[in-house]
């Protein structure tokens, strides 16, 4: 299994609006690619601006190509996520997982 972790923030005026899309489309539309295997979204809220790192769960690197193309480390936005977010990480970091709860293994 390969995890993809990745990180971004919003204003706090957007969060609500980014994470609302990230559940009904963005994660649905992962969903149907072969491979992938669920995701998390997580946030906090500061007092300016919402974290959100967003986790995604691939069956192997080939799946995460098939999702996020050859260059698999650049981070893939829909144009409405992009435009809701104040920063981004350039770059989308891959783990092979050793160890996992017996239930996601």
């Amino acid at each position: 299994m390969i995890v993809r972790h990745w990180r971004g923030w919003t204003k706090l005026e957007n969060a609500e609006a980014y994470e609302s899309l990230l559940k009904i489309k963005v994660l649905p539309q992962l969903s149907e690619i072969p491979g992938y295997g669920g995701g998390y979204v997580l946030r906090s809220d500061g007092a300016e601006e919402s974290e959100f790192v967003v986790i995604n769960l691939f069956d192997s690197l080939q799946a995460v190509r098939e999702f996020a193309g050859p260059n698999y480390s650049v981070p893939v936005f829909e144009p409405q996520a992009k435009a809701l977010l104040s920063r981004f990480e350039p770059v989308a970091n891959h783990y092979k997982v050793r160890v996992a709860p017996q239930k996601l293994a």
